[in-house]
């Protein structure tokens, strides 16, 4: 939790879909440590670098843990994971109906999916994930914006890292698309409050908000994982070598991503204030 002058806390559920590999781990932490890090170090970018959160992790694929008291929450946020979000396990037909349940019964509750977080929640609320044939996208790449992607985050094009080879194909009932790439078109996507407009959208009208890519990694964490997963074979020398050039582009994520969940959160606090 950071210090601050401001009143009660922020409160974030991290919902751990994997466990970094042991390189990552042993130098970042684990996701709740990495997710409160970029909760952190985004703060600058909204001009509030004390304001006070508090992040809880939960691991819902080892131990398939949930939040006893989800409503003391201002958001639930799913991370990635190597896993296939298809795929038929018990974990996570148990995450998909988890988050049904937070999208109808607990609208007062923001949620947010970062790559594999992003394709469950597609799945769950009508969309669906699939291969993509094989093809990967890592590091940082320039996603092309939607309008609605530019006014609520606030710039033109984004860059953000990416590490993924399953994709959302189409964009789901109700959800307004942030953007795309040639590789990957739904990069992220938006579902909004029925009294909202996608025509004059703000942050206090997102519900759910998801990418595809990994606001909370930085050059450090995609440098491990491209190591190890080159080593076994699983990204082949024209993809190394294609991440290398674009190691060093800029990297939105804090600045442009970690800002705009903040500005959610905020919003959140103020609406929930408002009405009461």
């Amino acid at each position: 939790m950071s210090s601050s002058s401001s009143s009660k806390p922020y409160k974030i559920a991290i919902l751990l879909c994997d466990t970094p590999i042991p390189a990552v781990l042993a130098s970042q932490g684990d996701y709740g440590a990495i997710f409160e890090a970029l909760f952190r170090n985004s703060l600058q970018a909204i001009g509030d670098p004390g304001a006070q959160f508090v992040v809880d992790a939960f691991d819902v694929r080892n131990e398939q843990v949930y939040p006893e008291d989800v409503d003391q929450y201002d958001a639930v946020l799913l991370t990635g994971s190597a896993a296939s979000a298809y795929e038929n396990l018990e974990w996570i037909n148990r995450l998909i109906d988890y988050v049904r349940f937070l999208a109808k019964e607990k609208p007062h509750i923001r949620l947010i999916g970062i790559c594999f977080g992003h394709q469950i929640i597609a799945r769950a609320l009508g969309g669906e994930c699939v291969p993509n044939g094989g093809k990967w996208e890592v590091g940082v790449t320039e996603i092309d914006l939607t309008d609605i992607g530019q006014k609520l985050l606030g710039v033109p094009k984004l860059n953000i890292e990416q590490m993924h080879r399953d994709h959302v194909p189409d964009v789901p009932p109700s959800f307004h698309l942030l953007g795309s790439t040639t590789v990957a078109p739904n990069q992220g996507m938006v579902q909004l409050y029925p009294d909202a407009s996608p025509d004059s959208i703000s942050p206090a009208d997102v519900h759910i908000f998801t990418v595809q890519g990994h606001p909370e990694f930085h050059k450090k964490i995609t440098e491990e994982i491209v190591k190890a997963r080159h080593a076994t074979g699983v990204l082949d020398k024209a993809i190394v070598d294609d991440y290398a050039r674009r190691a060093d582009w800029r990297n939105d994520g804090p600045s442009v991503v970690g800002k705009t969940l903040w500005e959610i959160l905020r919003a959140s606090r103020e609406k929930r204030r408002t009405a009461a």
